[in-house]
C-alpha cells in the first residue's frame, strides 16, 4: 500500500508544482483576455463616435417630430413601417401559440389593430412593444455598419411597400411612404452607401423607442383604455402604467444592447466601411 501512497503524494506534488509555475502564464491570458473585451468596448473610431452621436440627436429629433402637430406628418411613412413592425409582432406570437390572425390595418394616426383569434394573450399583449423594440436594435446594430445597413435595407424597402397593403391608402400616405422607399435606393449611390447607415440607425432608434413614445401618448396625453398595456392589466392584474413603464424599460435594454453590440461587432473607420461597402452589390 506504501507505494501506492508514494506515487500519489508525487503526483500530487508534481501537479501542485506545475500549478505554481503555470499561475503567471494563466494569469497573463486571463489579463490578456480581460484586456481585449474592454478593448471590444471601447468606442475606438471617428465612426463609432459620430454614430452615437447621431443617435442621441436622433432621439430628440423624434420627440419632438412625433409630438409638434404641422410637421408630425414627416414621420408618417416611418411611423407606418414602425407600426407595421408592433403588428408583426402580435401577428407573429399568435400564429407561434396556436391563434389565427384575420387581418392587419395600418393608420399612421390612430395606429394598427391586428384582428386574431386564438393565441396565448400574455404573450401577443407585449410583443408588440417588444417585438418593435427587438428589431429596432438590430437596426441601430446594423447601423454601425455600412455592409450591414444595406443588408438590412433590403429588408426594410419590401416592408415599407407592404404598409401600403395593409395601411390607409390615402394619397399623404402612399406619397411619404413612396419617398421613405426612394430615399432607401438613392442612399445606395451616394458615396458607397455611407448615408444608408444613417438612415436604417434613424428607423432603428424610432422603433426601439416606439413604445416610449407611444405608451406616453396613450397612456399619459389621451389616457385610451384600449391600448396593449390597458388590456394586459385588466386580464393579469397590475395597473396599465406599470405594465406600460416595465415594457419601456425593456425597451430601452433592448436599444442599449444593439449599441454595445455594434460598438463591439463594427470598430472599421469610415474609409473602411467604404472599401468595404464596394465589394458588396457595389453600385459603381
Amino acid at each position: 500500500m506504501a507505494p501506492v501512497f508514494d506515487k500519489s503524494g508525487l503526483l500530487i506534488r508534481t501537479a501542485r508544482a506545475a500549478v505554481v509555475a503555470a499561475g503567471p502564464g494563466v494569469a497573463q491570458l486571463a489579463t490578456r483576455d480581460v484586456a481585449l473585451s474592454r478593448r471590444d468596448l471601447t468606442v475606438s473610431s471617428d465612426a463609432q463616435k459620430v454614430t452615437l452621436g447621431i443617435i442621441a440627436a436622433y432621439v430628440v429629433v423624434i420627440a419632438l417630430l412625433w409630438n409638434l402637430p404641422y410637421v408630425r406628418w414627416s414621420l408618417w411613412p416611418f411611423k407606418m413601417l414602425v407600426i407595421a413592425f408592433h403588428e408583426f409582432g402580435h401577428a407573429i406570437t399568435a400564429v407561434l401559440t396556436g391563434g389565427r390572425v384575420k387581418s392587419i390595418s395600418l393608420d399612421p394616426r390612430e395606429g394598427g389593430v391586428t384582428h386574431m383569434v386564438g393565441g396565448k394573450s400574455a404573450i401577443t399583449l407585449p410583443a408588440g412593444y417588444l417585438g418593435s423594440s427587438l428589431i429596432g436594435a438590430l437596426l441601430i446594430f446594423c447601423g454601425f455598419d455600412i455592409v450591414a445597413s444595406k443588408i438590412a435595407s433590403l429588408v426594410l424597402a419590401p416592408c415599407f411597400l407592404l404598409t401600403l397593403w395593409w395601411g390607409k391608402r390615402d394619397w399623404l400616405t402612399i406619397g411619404t411612404v413612396l419617398l421613405a422607399v426612394g430615399l432607401l435606393v438613392a442612399c445606395w449611390f451616394i458615396v458607397h452607401a455611407e448615408p444608408l447607415r444613417f438612415v436604417v440607425l434613424f428607423i432603428g432608434v424610432m422603433s426601439s423607442l416606439y413604445s416610449v413614445w407611444d405608451i406616453c401618448d396613450d397612456l399619459i396625453l389621451r389616457k385610451v383604455n384600449s391600448s396593449d398595456a390597458s388590456v394586459f392589466a385588466k386580464r393579469y392584474g397590475g395597473s396599465s402604467q406599470c405594465w406600460g413603464v416595465i415594457w419601456s424599460i425593456i425597451s430601452i435594454l433592448f436599444m442599449a444592447a444593439g449599441i454595445v453590440a455594434g460598438i463591439a461587432a463594427f470598430p472599421q473607420s469610415f474609409a473602411q466601411q467604404e472599401t468595404d461597402s464596394q465589394n458588396f452589390l457595389p453600385t459603381r
